[in-house]
């Protein structure tokens, strides 16, 4: 049965998905280059994730230069730059936009808009309600057996949908172990915490050691069952994921999960995929939680390539999140039903393991709630109708009461 209701396609979604061209030629395509530039590009520089965050685009001028600008990136842009979420795109990262669609998936995700300016009803500052569910310096608690650590406000890109805009890139940097220390102590006194997980900001941009250090800490409390390292940059900045910190991760902790945030296939390139197999080959369980927006990949094909991409990659989907109402993101936010139907879309086609739950989080801090399509049509007399993917109508019969 075919897609119906598809509102936007991305063109080559699937042969991205499945034959991945090289990103770096992309890169070298688009970030600008000139006689004293042109040595940074040698596969030296290039695979140095430290050098990819040194040479990151911050300000108008650099993506002036990578990238045909409209209008309406050149004012986001020179705002951002003021005030507010600021830029930071990795030349890796900036070499996946096309330097001339200002509708390419990739841009629309990293690249400041003038509409990043309107305020639309139900925005929020703070759509998660995490202030006032600190319990302790960087430690937010809102469900019963697991707080989240904001270990550092820095990330390889700054998404301009990112929930903790009013927070990330600070200037704060890394948390240090003594800045830490209140939400260790606090996580020893409350023996109910089984889950951990660290966020930020992006704690892979901080060094191995660093969050080595911070895994350790975490092991030595023996009531925290296992640790969610939050972290995007498999997708953003993939250099990052060496061999050296899967092991200093699988050592310093060996029950971590790594959460990672793929939202279209355009970004599981071959370096990517590289990424996630160095994780998994180190004993990681890599999820992917996947969020829902505008324009990027708000149809089915877009989900199906990419998320039979992720399991190729060894990467379960885990969720496809609706967009957190944050501030200045209208332009980026799908309806709630769009979601659902996009569920059902994909319901039958996709193999479980490859199907995520569609979650909301809800605004203020209550928790996520889980939504979809509705397949039971009606009960009567220990008599269930249910539909299926298909739109069979069948009858299911309970067994009688004992």
């Amino acid at each position: 049965m075919p897609y119906d209701n598809v509102s936007r396609v991305c063109p080559g979604a699937r042969r991205v998905a499945g034959h991945q061209t090289r990103s770096k030629l992309h890169a070298v395509r688009a970030v600008p280059l000139n006689s004293r530039e042109a040595s940074y590009f040698e596969e030296s520089n290039w695979s140095d994730w430290r050098w990819q965050a040194q040479h990151s685009a911050t300000n108008l001028q650099a993506l002036d230069n990578a990238l045909t600008l409209t209008d309406a990136e050149r004012i986001g842009a020179s705002r951002a730059m003021a005030a507010g979420l600021p830029i930071s795109i990795t030349p890796y990262y900036l070499g996946l936009c096309d330097p001339v669609d200002p509708d390419c998936p990739i841009r629309r995700q990293c690249i400041p808009r003038a509409e990043e300016a309107i305020a639309v009803k139900g925005d929020l500052r703070d759509p998660l309600g995490e202030e006032a569910h600190e319990v302790a310096p960087h430690l937010i608690q809102r469900y019963p057996d697991r707080v989240l650590l904001v270990a550092t406000d820095r990330c390889g890109v700054y998404c301009r949908f990112c929930t903790r805009s009013r927070l990330v890139g600070d200037g704060g940097g890394a948390r240090s172990m003594a800045a830490l220390r209140p939400a260790f102590e606090w996580i020893e006194a409350h023996p109910e915490i089984h889950d951990v997980i660290v966020s930020g900001g992006d704690p892979c941009v901080m060094s191995t050691e660093r969050l080595a250090r911070l895994l350790r800490r975490l092991r030595g409390i023996d009531h925290v069952d296992y640790v969610r390292l939050a972290t995007r940059a498999p997708v953003t900045l993939p250099q990052r994921i060496t061999e050296e910190l899967c092991h200093a991760i699988r050592e310093s902790h060996d029950a971590t999960w790594v959460m990672t945030h793929f939202n279209h296939p355009k970004e599981l390139t071959d370096e990517a995929r590289a990424a996630c197999a160095r994780m998994a080959d180190a004993g990681l369980p890599v999820m992917n939680q996947t969020v829902l927006l505008r324009g990027v990949n708000d149809d089915p094909h877009t989900l199906e390539a990419l998320f039979r991409g992720l399991v190729r990659s060894r990467v379960r989907p885990y969720y496809l999140l609706q967009m957190d109402p944050v501030g200045g993101t209208g332009h980026l936010r799908t309806p709630l039903r769009r979601g659902i139907e996009l569920m059902a879309a994909l319901q039958g086609r996709v193999s479980g393991i490859a199907l995520p739950k569609l979650i909301v989080d809800t605004p203020g801090g209550l928790g996520k709630v889980p939504i979809g399509p509705n397949y039971l049509v009606s009960e009567d007399g220990g008599v269930t109708v249910l539909e299926t993917f298909r739109g069979d109508l069948v009858e299911y019969y309970d067994p009688p009461e004992l």
